[in-house]
Formats: C-alpha cells, sequence, structure tokens
C-alpha cells in the first residue's frame, strides 16, 4: 500500500476530532485537503473508514479499530523518534582523538582540560601517535576525528583549517643567529640541520622550505620525538627548525628561538571520515579544539616573537 504517514495523522486527527474542519484547524490544513487525504487512505485500504453526514463525521467500524491501533503505534513512532534525537544530541561517553606528539604535548592538554569543564560525561581519551597513523586509524574508524598537520589532497577525508602557525629557528644562545631579530631563510645555507624524522608531518613542509628558498644544509641527525631536538641542539650537534608549537622552551635551557624570514606557515587541520557524522559528543569536542585554537592564534597576535608590530 502507497500510504503515507501524514495520511495516518491526518485520519487520527479527524477521528479524534470527528470533524474536518476541526481536525483542519488543528494540523493546519483546509478543510478540503483533509477530506482528500482520508479519501485517499480508504481507496488505499479499500474499506469505509468514515461516515460524513452534514452535521459530523462517524467512524465505521473498520475506521474505529484502525483510529485505535494506529493511535498507539503513531505515539510509539513519536516517542523513537525523540529518543533517537536524545541520542544524536548526548553529551556523554567516549569520544577518541588522534594527534601528533607535538600536538597532543602543546594543543591538546588544554582541550581536554577545556572539555572536562564543560563536558563532565564526556570522556576524551587521546591516541598520541605519528600523523601516517593518526590518518589511517581515522581512515579506519579507531578514532572519532584527528588533528593532524596538512596532509595535502586527500579524496576520503573531511578536514578543517584551525591554526596556522610559522616554522622557527632553534638555536644556542651563544649561536651568532642568536643576536639577530629574525633570521633569513637564506643564513641557514650550509648550516648543520637536526630536523624530526619523515614520521612528523612537519618534516615534508621544512624540505619543502628549504628547497623553495634554495638553501642547502647537511642534515646531521633526524630524531623521532620532537623533544629530543632541544638537548640536540643544545649540544651542540646543530642547529633547528621547528615548528611554534613545539614551544615553551624546556626550562634553564640555553636556546633561544627566532623568526624565520620569510614566514613560511604549516597549517594544522581537524580531520574525520567524509560522509560520516559525529556523535553529539564528538562534534561538541570538535569545537572544543577548534576554539582552543581560536584561542592560541589570537594569544600570539600579542607575542612579540610572531607579531614583531607589538613591540
Amino acid at each position: 500500500m502507497n500510504y503515507s504517514l501524514r495520511q495516518l495523522r491526518v485520519f487520527v486527527t479527524v477521528a479524534r476530532a470527528k470533524s474536518f474542519s476541526r481536525a483542519g484547524e488543528l494540523i493546519g490544513l483546509s478543510q478540503s485537503a483533509v477530506s482528500h487525504s482520508v479519501k485517499e487512505l480508504e481507496l488505499q485500504t479499500g474499506v469505509r473508514l468514515l461516515d460524513r453526514t452534514t452535521r459530523e463525521v462517524v467512524l465505521t467500524e473498520a475506521g474505529q479499530q484502525l483510529a485505535l491501533r494506529l493511535e498507539r503505534l503513531l505515539d510509539e513512532l513519536s516517542s523513537t523518534l525523540r529518543d533517537v534525537g536524545r541520542v544524536g544530541q548526548q553529551l556523554s561517553g567516549t569520544v577518541r582523538v588522534a594527534a601528533s606528539q607535538t600536538i597532543s604535548a602543546h594543543l591538546i592538554p588544554d582541550c581536554i582540560a577545556e572539555s572536562s569543564r564543560r563536558y563532565p560525561d564526556i570522556h576524551f581519551v587521546l591516541h598520541d601517535r605519528p600523523q601516517q597513523w593518526v590518518l589511517e586509524s581515522i581512515r579506519q574508524g579507531e578514532v572519532d576525528f584527528g588533528i593532524v598537520i596538512d596532509p595535502g589532497p586527500v579524496s576520503d577525508l573531511e578536514c578543517e583549517v584551525v591554526l596556522s602557525e610559522p616554522f622557527l629557528l632553534l638555536c644556542r644562545e651563544n649561536d651568532p643567529l642568536a643576536v639577530r631579530e629574525s633570521v633569513s631563510w637564506q643564513a641557514l645555507e650550509g648550516a648543520k640541520l637536526v630536523l624530526q624524522d619523515y614520521a612528523s608531518g612537519s618534516r615534508p613542509l621544512i624540505d619543502a622550505a628549504l628547497a623553495q628558498q634554495q638553501v642547502k644544509a647537511a642534515i646531521v641527525q633526524e630524531i623521532g620525538h620532537p623533544a629530543t631536538l632541544f638537548p640536540m641542539v643544545e649540544a651542540g650537534i646543530g642547529i633547528s627548525v621547528l615548528p611554534a608549537l613545539a614551544l615553551p622552551l624546556p626550562q634553564g635551557s640555553r636556546l633561544t628561538v627566532k623568526r624565520l624570514t620569510p614566514a613560511i606557515e604549516r597549517k594544522l587541520m581537524l580531520v574525520r571520515r567524509k560522509n560520516r557524522s559525529l556523535s553529539g559528543a564528538a562534534q561538541a569536542l570538535w569545537e572544543v579544539v577548534r576554539m582552543q585554537a581560536q584561542r592560541l592564534t589570537q594569544a600570539r597576535t600579542r607575542d612579540p616573537l610572531f607579531n614583531p608590530d607589538v613591540r
């Protein structure tokens, strides 16, 4: 039978009101539209459901049975839809988020703290992994979403830029480059560099920046964890290029960071599977990460390292 939910609701309303005109007023339809809807339902069922007189509408026996059963079914349907709506908006449960190590260490802690304040019933679970693992875990549905460095064109993922930040020079305080307010990329020509390896999403971007600026430098060490850059540079093994999110410097170190010119930035992105909806809880944490990234961006506008105009 090709009847619609609208027809069933109209019929039940007429059965309750015992009038086409009153039913029309209740559901916002004209009397003729109500009458036409009931006639269509009668054609579909093959039985007469209502006896019409000039004064009232009377249910036939078949109409009485249908109206009684439909009321229960429509009430159950409405209750089911309300329950589904509550599940979709539920701000509780576990949300799994993946991020690379630098992001995990310097952005995510504030996100977890903020989500705990806002949504105490949501359990924020962080998976701290290299970038390629993060991307694959998103694809496989092992996490709800991730935060990564711009992975380039990806057709199966939905990406949203939440933070752009520059690369900085890391060197010792007694390095000749340390006396400069800013350092050009060309000043790195022939330098010994300590860089993260290719498990980091930043490394391809640093290679591209060096190539773009036509700088040839010696890569003397490639390390896995970003925190290892600091003792390597402090020991005099070389200088480094690192993202701003790797700051602050270790307390008591003899290191400094300088702006590299021209400014070359990396983009941090929220990433999820394309055409897959987030749960209400996951969407709430997505918004928390976006908000924290905006706060960081605003704070940097007041920092002379990122904005020399505030000096």
